[in-house]
């Protein structure tokens, strides 16, 4: 066995770095996965490049196979597929998706993996992760037949959220943002798209996931009476202010959370992490997600790629890392 591979580290903040790894020969339980594609969770993950997770959430903010800690150095992600080299005989060869960093091969317990579909081209799973976190917000918020739903914020995961609204029969369904370039991928995934000044009101359910003050004060002013916000938005360290003064009360609107960490209460008795993630991935059989894929880089351009990333130099939903012969 070729017992070397490559990671990316995060060093110290805002700066990243390329380090050769040893591996283990797998035990008997595990798999030995070669990377073919990785995928940059922009939101978290330029979080974190820019040091930004808050004292209080470092155990919380924990990647599964997670090294260092923050705010460095530290490996951290959690979006790669890849091939299983070794292992036992029913995965040899089989394409996986498991929750790891950016790492060019890596040895892991077999229940850390979930095979991919055939259905599903490696390059689009990549985004299984942030499909799994669109489908607990779902099951958070339990949507209706007929429901007026806006999505406020087009990045990866306000986008991930509308594409399977868009499967709903009945809905009136807005995807909300301030960058009119938005608009192509919305139509892409068959969503209508407005500004923040024209989005449609009386909405029974918004959810917001553009991480920003003024994002979450419109998703209350486009609520109905009884209305409800799902807040899917991380905000590190920053402080939000609300309106909760003017018709807050009197209207009687909610706003709850949803973050991925936990499977939702909502969802059918006995849903597993796992369940979640094999219904993510069967779903991204779907060719209108490849619109959420909107950049790739070659592996060994990690260091330089995510300060472009963290800085919105280089715009992106889900910025793919390939490996290899894969381009």
């Amino acid at each position: 066995m070729n017992s070397s591979a490559r990671a990316f580290w995060l060093r110290s903040p805002g700066h990243g770095e390329l380090r050769d790894v040893l591996l283990a020969e797998p035990a008997e339980g595990e798999v030995l996965v070669r990377a073919l594609y990785s995928g940059v969770s922009r939101g978290t993950e330029t979080l974190v490049f820019r040091g930004g997770v808050p004292q209080s959430q470092h155990a919380v903010m924990r990647a599964p196979f997670q090294e260092g800690e923050f705010p460095g150095p530290v490996k951290y992600g959690y979006l790669s597929v890849g091939q299983v080299e070794q292992g036992p005989d029913g995965l040899i060869g089989r394409t996986v998706f498991c929750l790891y960093p950016h790492q060019t091969r890596y040895v892991v317990p077999v229940s850390a993996v979930t095979v991919v579909p055939e259905r599903v081209p490696p390059a689009r799973a990549v985004l299984a992760g942030t499909i799994e976190t669109a489908v607990n917000a779902l099951w958070d918020a339990a949507p209706l037949l007929g429901d007026r739903i806006a999505v406020i914020g087009g990045g990866m995961v306000g986008c991930s959220v509308a594409a399977l609204l868009a499967r709903f029969p009945g809905v009136r369904l807005q995807l909300v943002d301030a960058d009119p370039a938005r608009a192509e991928t919305a139509e892409a995934l068959g969503v209508d798209f407005a500004a923040p000044e024209d989005a449609l009101g009386e909405c029974d359910l918004v959810v917001h996931a553009s991480a920003t003050e003024q994002g979450l004060t419109r998703a209350l002013e486009l609520l109905a009476p009884e209305g409800t916000v799902l807040d899917l938005s991380w905000y590190g360290d920053r402080r939000i202010a609300l309106p909760l003064g003017e018709a807050f009360h009197s209207r009687r609107l909610t706003v709850r959370s949803s973050q991925v960490g936990t499977v939702s209460p909502a969802a059918r008795a006995g849903r597993t992490y796992a369940d979640r993630l094999a219904l993510a991935l069967e779903l991204l059989a779907d060719p209108a997600l490849d619109a959420l894929i909107t950049g790739e880089s070659a592996f060994e351009e990690l260091p330089e790629v995510l300060p472009r990333l963290a800085s919105g130099e280089l715009p992106a939903l889900c910025h793919r890392v390939r490996y290899g012969d894969n381009g």
